[in-house]
């Protein structure tokens, strides 16, 4: 039997895919209008199995890989749409497309000014270090992934922004900054998704980190959509044999080779592949852990993500997180209030067995760190969001309890306001976030402004970046071209 190979499409090539023809016409018309401003990317496995074609354009997946066209406001389409289909004034085009995604908060948390770290004053490109225990490394060769996801909070990333890039074309660097912060246990290979690249490429970045001079660094993560996208990652590609070799090898090097497995819905894990490549992730001695946001029009039924945690623990994974829709791109089409996404966290986290109940959530990966809702309480005649910190830059913050106004309508930490009374948050008092990261006042959408950083931070750091404008340049608009087999990259 021949082996799959991938193919990937994009908005360039998606109409040499057999499955274009059963699209209506005004949805292939959104996919070409709004793949101009957002990445497009999917595969023949997504399309062939991921997708129920006869339930579009509802069906979770084809909403979760498919532009549509109220991801954007409707004026923004209609002037994208005349610019698009008129093929006429490409520079107003490029300018179009680059205002929108200005608008679309591009700089989320921080990560450009805040969370890149510094060397003899320089920042360091392809890192970030926003919590003392964790750095996140961005090889250059897997800034690409086998399908975008329409909500991914990297979105600039794929589509032209290169100010907004984060790509290391060498691992030496980040080498030479974790012998320098002995307090670093976990490396985090992120992207894009890594495990786009070949072995051997991932292999030239894993290797530094097993050095003897290295041994604070306990944990080597890697996230990575593949294993729902291109399961065959792990089990047919014709490296797939040497990738978990590597695993093991991390293993026996005494180390934990952390999987950071990202699922969006059940049907993910339904497929017979994708089931066997959890089975042989954790054969080699590594872990898969469970993570996704709750997205509205994706998954939304609590039922979906107990099938999906029950399946990954029957197979050996381990459920994390189910975090908060961030504060980026589409965000409007995908935000589910904070109390619904608590009740259906609750309804979904009640229907299965403790093995599954290591799950946490629902998380907001805000500015100052991971805010979960605790619950919904009646304390002293109010009725308010129990929060705390699962991780905080300030390492002070983790795990104290705090609570917000109850608010129906709230679907981020920016629009919660403080109980009891209180002006403030405990972690916006003088010294904290907002204080020393120059973040917006009380009601204000935190929305980030890319200036040179202060270099200061709550978790002693120093993440600043510097350096960075708003200043994008002109807007690439013609993103997405990249159509190689991805596995042959070096």
């Amino acid at each position: 039997m021949d082996t799959p190979k991938f193919k990937p499409f994009i908005r360039q090539t998606i109409s040499h895919s057999r499955q274009w023809e059963w699209i209506p016409p005004d949805l292939q018309e959104a996919v070409q209008v709004v793949s101009h401003v957002l990445p497009f990317r999917t595969n023949e496995y997504v399309l062939d199995q991921l997708i129920d074609w006869n339930n579009i354009p509802d069906d979770p997946i084809y909403r979760l890989v498919f532009p549509h066209r109220d991801m954007l406001a409707p004026d923004d389409y209609a002037r994208l749409r005349d610019l698009v289909l008129g093929k006429a004034d490409q520079p107003a085009l490029a300018e179009l497309v680059r205002r929108i995604r200005l608008r679309m908060n591009p700089h989320p948390a921080g990560q450009m000014t805040h969370n890149v770290p510094r060397v003899n004053d320089a920042p360091l490109k392809g890192l970030q270090h926003k919590y003392k225990e964790t750095v996140l490394f961005f090889p250059s060769s897997g800034q690409t992934c086998h399908a975008y996801c329409t909500f991914c909070f990297r979105w600039p990333q794929f589509v032209g922004m290169e100010e907004m890039k984060f790509d290391a074309k060498e691992s030496h660097e980040l080498a030479s900054y974790l012998r320098m912060h002995p307090e670093v246990t976990d490396v985090l290979i992120t992207g894009g998704d890594p495990l786009i690249m070949n072995t051997r490429s991932l292999e030239a970045y894993i290797e530094p980190l097993l050095a003897p001079e290295l041994a604070h660094i306990q944990n080597i993560r890697i996230g990575t959509k593949s294993v729902a996208y291109w399961p065959q990652r792990f089990v047919t590609d014709r490296d797939a044999d040497d990738l978990l070799r590597l695993f093991e090898r991390v293993v026996r090097a005494g180390k934990n080779m952390a999987i950071m497995g990202h699922y969006n819905h059940a049907v993910e894990l339904r497929q017979e592949i994708a089931q066997q490549a959890v089975k042989r992730i954790v054969g080699t001695g590594a872990t898969l852990r469970m993570q996704g946001p709750l997205i509205r029009h994706i998954n939304e039924d609590p039922a979906s993500w107990a099938e999906l945690w029950q399946t990954g623990v029957r197979l050996g994974a381990i459920p994390y997180y189910m975090f908060v829709e961030r504060d980026t791109g589409p965000r409007e089409y995908f935000q589910l209030p904070l109390a619904r996404a608590h009740e259906i966290f609750q309804a979904a986290y009640q229907m299965v067995s403790g093995l599954s109940r290591t799950v946490r959530g629902p998380s907001m990966s805000a500015f100052p760190g991971k805010v979960v809702i605790d619950g919904v309480a009646h304390i002293g005649g109010e009725k308010v969001f129990a929060l705390q910190f699962l991780q905080a830059r300030n390492a002070d913050w983790v795990r104290k309890p705090f609570y917000a106004k109850f608010d129906p309508q709230a679907t981020w930490m920016d629009e919660l306001k403080p109980a009891f009374g209180k002006e403030k948050f405990f972690f916006e008092e003088e010294g904290g976030a907002r204080s020393e990261f120059g973040a917006e006042p009380p009601g204000a959408r935190k929305v980030i402004p890319l200036m040179a950083a202060r270099g200061e931070n709550g978790g002693g750091i120093g993440a600043g970046a510097g350096g960075a404008t708003a200043n994008c340049g002109p807007a690439n608009a013609n993103a997405n071209t990249d159509d190689r087999d991805s596995h042959s990259v070096a």
